[in-house]
């Protein structure tokens, strides 16, 4: 099974950004972390600030990989080319939040990609990983 995490901007800032809210391990331990817990599954890892290449590694994956665990971040609120390219892929696509987002800011209540996700897992901190991950099982 070949899976991808796609990270969004300012998730390369985990473990430093927002303790309180994101925590304090960064997203390369916790990726380590989950290899290890899931030795036979091909996970890969790409995280990207730039709208762009989110969408490009999309294209690259999104009719070969078994699934794909997509936290757009910011973008998920903004990016409306980002959630056509989740419908246009056939790689079925996981949406997930670390932080609960319906707590926060009103504007971070909308998602330009739910419609077009198979599911989506939302306040369950860097746990929502590895809750896609066996959804994908």
């Amino acid at each position: 099974m070949k899976l991808l995490i796609l990270n969004g901007p300012n998730l390369n800032l985990l473990g430093k950004r927002e303790p309180e809210i994101y925590g304090s391990t960064t997203f390369v331990e916790y990726f380590k972390e989950l290899k290890e817990k899931y030795p036979t599954i091909e996970l890969s890892y790409f995280q990207s600030n730039i709208e762009g290449e989110i969408i490009d590694k999309l294209h690259e994956v999104g009719f070969d990989y078994d699934g794909i665990i997509l936290n757009a971040a910011a973008y998920t609120h903004t990016s409306v080319a980002i959630g056509d390219a989740v419908k246009a892929i056939e790689t079925p696509v996981i949406e997930v939040h670390i932080s609960n987002v319906y707590a926060r800011e009103e504007f971070r209540h909308h998602s330009y990609i739910s419609a077009n996700a198979s599911g989506i897992i939302i306040g369950c901190g860097l746990k929502g990983y590895e809750l896609a991950i066996q959804s994908f099982l």
